[in-house]
């Protein structure tokens, strides 16, 4: 199972040999680690380097601790991606244009997908956040809808990954643009043309039309890169 290390970055080949039999099967979702104890014993490294071995797992999302229970594989990777991805949107000095590129590639490919995979159960819940997004008068709640659309567009698509990070990019743009959903789905104007994008979007996903529904999306994102240019002129 696990073999003695002999390196001088021994975290790192502690972290190798964990990876390694996640990819063999060893190791599976929601599974419990051997004690520290263990570990040491089974690696024949220090209680310190496992430490820092999993301090580093966890932090890149692949392991959580749990107070008094231990240490496991995570079974949940929802927002997994997003601290790795705000420390490097920090670091290389990244515009908000450039998270919104990402968006437009992830986006426009989940409706394609979702569009071929999508369920008459999904397009009744994609219906009803178009419906709060309409109908609330809470900033808030139309902002959570608005994001919950695109959220089970995603999910819809049918691909894990691609929802993950979608995930991840969103939580990136409202950490480094505040409030700015919530500025554009507050404008009326914009409001109502937002509203009748989601609608196209979804009408396209109801007549399983991968080509329209790219079409809309994009226009939507779009949309919504206007607004990110203007917001960007009036607070720069």
């Amino acid at each position: 199972m696990f073999s003695p290390i002999k390196n001088t970055k021994v975290y790192e080949q502690v972290i190798i040999q964990i990876k390694d039999m996640i990819a063999k099967g060893i190791l599976r979702k929601g599974d419990k680690l051997p004690s520290e104890r263990e570990l040491v014993d089974k690696l024949g490294v220090s209680r310190t380097s496992i430490r820092e071995a999993l301090r580093a797992l966890e932090i890149i999302g692949l392991v959580e601790s749990r107070q008094g229970e231990g240490n496991f594989i995570r079974d949940n990777f929802e927002n997994s991606l997003f601290e790795p991805l705000s420390v490097m949107f920090m670091l290389q000095k990244s515009s908000t244009l450039e998270i919104h590129q990402v968006r437009v590639m992830i986006e426009t490919e989940t409706a394609s997908l979702a569009a071929k995979n999508i369920k008459d159960k999904d397009i009744e819940v994609l219906q009803g956040f178009i419906d709060k997004l309409k109908n609330s008068k809470d900033e808030l709640e139309r902002s959570i809808s608005d994001k919950n659309f695109h959220y089970k567009i995603a999910e819809c698509s049918g691909n894990f990954l691609i929802n993950n990070i979608l995930r991840s990019v969103s939580s990136l743009m409202d950490a480094f643009i505040v409030n700015a959903r919530m500025v554009i789905v507050n404008e009326s104007k914009a409001r109502e043309l937002l509203v009748e994008q989601h609608e196209d979007i979804l009408q396209a996903l109801i007549d399983r039309d991968s080509e329209a529904a790219v079409k809309a999306m994009r226009k939507h994102l779009d949309c919504i890169k206007e607004h990110l240019i203007l917001m960007d002129n009036i607070y720069s």
